[in-house]
């Protein structure tokens, strides 16, 4: 009996394969085997430029060069890049080179305020361009010159981005669904470009052979990712620990997130919490008006927010500190943490700032992210350092 082969995610394990009416079929992909919708490709090469508020430092601008120039040699890039690099605007210039001859471009995010974040800078860039916004729930416009969706959506666009750009590869729910990567790649016209603060082995090893890698390990005001400060303490005594480190984040007058690893201990942690402190709230998936409340706190209405992982990327705010409750926990890998703590000192007028994790035990996850972001700083170090040496020469 032949194989099959699923022609859509390509999927041939038999675990995932039925049968009906005499017919196999994928179990596996089968809420994405809507057939693919026959678009109007057509789009004069438009030429413009990007409307950025800032200049790119040179490490920026040289990496975005050279993202354009894999594009149009038809070469995939992987930009390893820390938090807060100014990752979004290092495709600009291959956006660019898209848009001027006639091509598509797609931006794909695995999460959907992250997705809706990315649609209005893009706009702001690009004012005079057709951009459009796809996620489930807002799919009634797939067409346009820039198409920014989330990765659930790619299964609609087959073979259709000429340049597909694809943010926080490394997040929930993309990482590690098999249906998805099969999008993902299906939806390849051209050449893609993966960005990714967190890269795992298995990609750096793809992108080593097949494709170039690019590191930025350089925030755009220069100065360093805070290091994640470890607290070991009691059971029970952690949340008296949460409460007086949120009162003194609070006192300097800064916005403060207080992640927390599940949905109930979020709960029970503000309920704890709002006993003691005003002008809190909670967010997590399962919440209404979320959206809401994130736009509130960026408008400082909320002085701190509890949530989920569901914060843990895509949230940029002045002055804003960090406390991890429980951090510990099995779900707080090394990159959560990596990326929790990113959150911390990404505006110029305020690049620095604090990351308290409270735990009973140091982790290994908590180990290796705290070794993954002192290595990078040190790699700055010595990188300014050589460069300050070549400036004024070896004083000694």
């Amino acid at each position: 009996m032949a194989i099959f082969i699923c022609p859509h995610c390509g999927n041939s394990d038999t675990r995932y394969i039925g049968i009906k009416n005499g017919t196999s079929y994928c179990r596996r992909c089968l809420l994405m085997q809507e057939e693919p919708k026959v678009f109007h490709r057509d789009y004069p090469p438009t030429f413009v430029k990007a409307d950025i508020n800032y200049p790119l430092t040179s490490e920026q601008n040289k990496i975005a060069k050279t993202v354009s120039k894999n594009y149009l040699n038809h070469t995939n890039t992987l930009i390893y890049a820390v938090c807060g690099a100014g990752k979004t605007e290092l495709v600009f210039d291959a956006i660019k080179e898209a848009l001027a001859r006639g091509e598509i471009v797609g931006f794909t995010i695995p999460r959907r305020e992250v997705v809706i974040e990315i649609y209005y800078r893009l706009v702001s860039a690009f004012p005079s361009i057709d951009i459009t916004l796809v996620y489930g729930g807002n799919t009634t416009k797939l067409e346009g010159q820039i198409v920014v969706l989330t990765t659930h959506q790619l299964y609609r666009y087959k073979n259709y981005f000429d340049l597909l750009i694809f943010d926080e590869i490394d997040a929930f729910p993309y990482s590690g669904d098999f249906v998805l990567e099969a999008m993902f790649y299906r939806s390849v016209r051209g050449s893609y470009v993966i960005m990714s603060a967190t890269p795992s082995k298995k990609l750096l090893k793809t992108f080593a052979t097949n494709g170039v890698v690019l590191t930025l390990f350089t925030r755009f005001h220069h100065h360093q990712m805070p290091v994640p400060k470890l607290i070991i303490i009691a059971f029970l005594f952690e949340y008296l620990l949460v409460l007086l480190t949120l009162k003194r984040m609070l006192k300097n007058e800064k916005s403060v997130l207080v992640f927390a690893p599940t949905i109930s201990q979020a709960e029970t942690l503000f309920a704890f919490l709002r006993l003691a402190v005003k002008g809190g709230n909670l967010v997590h998936s399962k919440r209404q008006n979320v959206s809401e409340i994130i736009k509130a706190f960026k408008r400082r209405e909320y002085s701190f927010l509890v949530t989920t992982t569901v914060l843990e990327r895509g949230i940029t705010i002045r002055g804003l500190q960090v406390i991890i409750f429980h951090a510990d926990h099995a779900l707080f890998d090394s990159s959560t943490l990596i990326q929790i703590s990113g959150r911390v000192g990404r505006k110029k007028d305020e690049p620095d700032g604090e990351v308290i994790l409270i735990a009973k035990n140091i982790s290994q996850a908590i180990k290796e992210a705290i070794d993954d972001i002192s290595d990078k700083n040190t790699y700055l170090q010595n990188m300014y350092a050589k460069r300050s040496i070549a400036d004024y020469g070896d004083s000694s």
